[in-house]
């Protein structure tokens, strides 16, 4: 049963936000946070997750000019470990910075609280689906937090995830978000040129993730039907949330972040038109959303996945005197509607944000700062879900009723025998959303 008291209005969930994540905030230290300030000892550090993104975070947690050591790991696949563990052994050969005794090496559903346990600092990079729940853990446990986006799958995540948030401000617990662009200088000096008045009052746009896709991975034999999807999790959106929420959701962000608001309400459209195998779940292969916010701004939103078409990852937002151009080369454009260019960012030689996000996280952790990105990221992932809300069900959706009364598609338990809520059929074919039948609130 749902307490009235639990529900989030937008104008609540919004007021007083401080989207301009990624600022140190200055804080008195603790016993929490001075544990490793006030001596000499390294920061220890627990991977959790340890595919692509994951060795990627380690490698640059590692590389942070503070005194870093990576001493656990976990992960639902032991080869998973073990290819992440040895890249890292190679690339840092030769460092005291890896040292991770067999003993601390966790494979399982709940690995990661014996990994966790272990450090200082946790880096949380599994699949988005298992974000709310280590989040919690972490924070509960008193751990400074990396954690990669998004971070939940459902509305239900998201509530969790802005619980635990509270209480990591509260214990003055640093957690960076992997939202990079936040710590992106290209980015932040356009952010300076809006606040600067110089594009004035943004009150439409476009931001694009428009690509051909990701891998897949193909069912093996012997596998259960909880291990496969695990493997081929970019396509069940328990795991991922549909690529408007797991990828797209750095441009839909953007927004966000310029305008300075959570949008009030969305519509749109999406489907399945080139990838339809069973191999590609359930997701859509492309999703376009119109974000309404209450400045009056409308932002079109476009994702896809399709080969052979138009590739754009990018952001174009209309101010009342003015137009700005973005992208993740670095670029960022200021024209008036003279077509003069007022302002232009070519930083070619811009330090790498996803290295720049662990300097300032380790950095805060060392001198005592408090860094806070859940909570905006928190909303951010909501805009993201909102999208996919809109588009499965073909409705205009609040963004109140998405939080409040958003389904949860989590599964009921969690082991390598339980079912996920979707299960394919006689054929293999996994149920895909259909535009005004799909139901995806509460009633």
């Amino acid at each position: 049963m749902k307490n009235k008291s639990d529900n989030l209005s937008r104008r609540k969930f919004c007021k007083n936000t401080a989207l301009a994540s990624g600022a140190i905030i200055s804080a008195p230290l603790d016993a929490i946070s001075s544990a490793h300030v006030l001596g000499d000892d390294s920061i220890k550090i627990a991977l959790i997750g340890c595919g692509g993104r994951g060795t990627g975070a380690a490698a640059q947690a590692l590389s942070t000019k503070e005194n870093v050591k990576l001493v656990a790991m976990a992960d639902a696949f032991q080869d998973r470990l073990d290819k992440c563990l040895n890249v890292l052994n190679q690339k840092f050969a030769g460092t005291d910075k890896i040292d991770v005794k067999e003993a601390d090496r966790h494979v399982g559903f709940d690995a990661y609280k014996k990994a966790i346990d272990k450090a200082d600092v946790v880096l949380l990079t599994t699949t988005p689906g298992f974000r709310p729940i280590h989040f919690q853990y972490a924070i509960e446990n008193n751990k400074h937090v990396f954690m990669e986006k998004p971070l939940a799958t459902d509305a239900p995540g998201i509530r969790s995830v802005l619980k635990t948030a509270a209480i990591a401000k509260e214990k003055k617990l640093n957690v960076v978000v992997g939202l990079q662009r936040h710590y992106q200088l290209s980015y932040l000096a356009c952010l300076e040129q809006i606040k600067a008045g110089k594009i004035g009052k943004i009150v439409s746009g476009q931001v694009y993730w428009n690509s051909a896709g990701v891998w897949v991975k193909e069912r093996q034999p012997g596998q259960t039907e909880m291990e496969y999807q695990m493997r081929n999790w970019y396509y069940f959106n328990w795991l991922c949330g549909d690529h408007i929420v797991e990828q797209h959701i750095h441009n839909i962000d953007v927004a966000n972040w310029f305008i300075g608001e959570f949008p009030l309400h969305a519509q749109g459209m999406g489907g399945r038109e080139v990838r339809v195998e069973n191999k590609y779940g359930q997701i859509f292969d492309h999703h376009f959303v119109e974000f309404t916010y209450p400045s009056g701004a409308v932002i079109s939103s476009q994702c896809r996945h399709q080969k052979g078409c138009l590739d754009n990852v990018s952001e174009s937002f209309m101010g009342t005197e003015g137009k700005i151009y973005t992208d993740s080369q670095n670029k960022g454009i200021i024209t008036g509607y003279d077509g003069k260019t007022i302002y232009e960012h070519e930083g070619l030689n811009d330090p790498n944000p996803y290295q720049t996000e662990h300097d300032k996280l380790f950095a805060s952790i060392r001198n005592g700062g408090l860094i806070s990105d859940a909570e905006y990221s928190a909303k951010t992932t909501m805009t993201a879900i909102l999208g996919r809300m809109a588009t499965y069900s073909g409705q205009q959706i609040t963004f109140d009723d998405a939080l409040n009364q958003g389904r949860s598609i989590m599964p009921d338990e969690y082991s390598w025998d339980s079912l996920p809520k979707v299960m394919p059929d006689a054929d293999g074919a996994y149920p895909v959303p259909i535009p005004g039948i799909t139901k995806v609130l509460e009633s």
